[in-house]
């Protein structure tokens, strides 16, 4: 279930900075969409660690 939570988290937040980085240029939006994806793996397992025991 973790697992599954950080594959959520780093989807979403992969997507979220694609989009935000989008605007300025297609590096931009690479390099803002992996730093998003590792923000979104990060807070997911934090949640998956709060919420599962």
């Amino acid at each position: 279930m973790r697992g599954t939570l950080a594959l959520i988290g780093t989807t979403v937040g992969g997507s979220v900075g694609w989009w935000l980085g989008q605007h300025v240029g297609i590096i931009t939006a690479v390099v803002v969409s992996a730093v998003g994806s590792g923000v979104g793996m990060y807070y997911a397992r934090r949640v998956a660690d709060a919420v599962i025991p």
